[in-house]
């Protein structure tokens, strides 16, 4: 498994810790990070964020992921083949491509942004502070 060096919690937010997965560059195996990742290039497992962490997982223009997606904050321009799971927000941008289900608790979704699987609505636990 591949876990992401950066601190948790506050020093996390603090210091606004960025992951970036590059173009060109191949993951084989699960990420759990904390902060905000960044996917250029491909990840064949699932991406997770460490508990309790306002994490942001981006997969931008190239990126590709093979695996579920875990993260409060997600923003997609990539391909994702595998469910979205957020307890925040969820952007599908205009090069979004999705080959699963998508729970959200908010989402904005731009035109061009294409959705194999479905919609599903989770509202957010009392006292989340959302």
């Amino acid at each position: 498994m591949f876990r992401s060096l950066f601190g948790k919690g506050a020093v996390s937010r603090q210091y606004n810790d960025t992951t970036l997965i590059a173009a060109g560059t191949t993951i084989e195996g699960d990420i759990v990070f904390s902060g905000t990742l960044e996917v250029e290039g491909r990840v064949h497992g699932d991406i997770r964020a460490l508990d309790d962490t306002e994490a942001v997982a981006r997969i931008l223009p190239g990126g590709h992921v093979r695996g579920a997606v875990l993260v409060p904050v997600i923003v997609i321009n990539g391909e994702v083949v595998g469910n979205v799971y957020s307890t925040e927000h969820v952007e599908l941008a205009s090069a979004a491509v999705i080959h699963g289900d998508v729970e959200y608790s908010l989402i904005e979704m731009t035109k061009g942004a294409q959705l194999n699987g479905r919609l599903v609505y989770r509202s957010v636990p009392a006292g989340s502070g959302a």
